[in-house]
């Protein structure tokens, strides 16, 4: 009966990390979102098309970089 119980509390303790975790890469992401708007709006005057090009073939080079290929997108 002691070994239920631990389990029980191991898997709450596991789903409590993984939401924390969770929680804590939505608020980064959030936090980089609202940082990029407001460099967006400084540096570009809030001109979203040459941002978002330039996103498109950021995250494409990031991707294709450390294997030299775009595996990861299909």
């Amino acid at each position: 009966m002691q070994k239920i119980k631990k389990i029980k509390t191991t898997s709450f303790a596991y789903l409590g990390h993984n939401l924390e975790v969770v929680f804590a890469v939505v608020l980064v992401w959030r936090g980089i979102w609202e940082l990029l708007d407001f460099l967006d709006d400084a540096l570009f005057g809030g001109n979203y098309l040459w941002t978002t090009v330039g996103g498109i073939f950021l995250g494409l080079f990031i991707l294709y970089w450390p294997d030299k290929d775009l595996k990861e997108l299909g």
